[in-house]
């Protein structure tokens, strides 16, 4: 099995659909990574990751929202293709097995939270899950 982990802040409010019969939460994060070049030079790199969070508890969705911190873990998935200027490009998706909200800049969500295949419903403060960031807003990549 490989499984992905990713720490990152989401980009646009997630999108909830049933398909099928079933639920699913559709939603990107991204990871901006800072480092210094070989000149010294600062430099950003963005990785962002499609993810499709197959659940029947659907109630986490009310959190996920732009600029939200999340920890998601799942199965990586690669998908090639040709973009808009004709030249190959690459997308990134996970289908999401465990996710844990961390804190971030919405006001609505009361510090943190977490849901994921193997727990029940969505938790408040009190949890094990620590909060890894108290604001999120300097970090946005876009």
């Amino acid at each position: 099995m490989i499984k992905l982990q990713i720490i990152g802040n989401l980009g646009k409010d997630c999108i909830v659909k049933e398909v099928n019969g079933k639920n699913v939460i559709n939603f990107s994060v991204a990871h901006t990574e800072r480092f210094k070049d070989s000149a010294g030079n600062q430099k950003e790199r963005t990785t962002w990751v499609e993810c499709a969070y197959w659940t029947d508890r659907t109630a986490v969705g009310q959190y996920l929202k732009k600029g939200q911190m999340v920890y998601a873990e799942g199965a990586p998935e690669a998908d090639a293709y040709t973009n808009k200027e004709g030249q190959a490009a690459a997308t990134l998706r996970m289908r999401v097995q465990n996710i844990q909200l961390l804190g971030g800049s919405n006001k609505d969500n009361q510090g943190e939270a977490q849901h994921g295949s193997n727990q029940g419903n969505v938790t408040n403060a009190g949890t094990s899950v620590a909060p890894v960031a108290t604001s999120v807003t300097d970090d946005l990549p876009f």
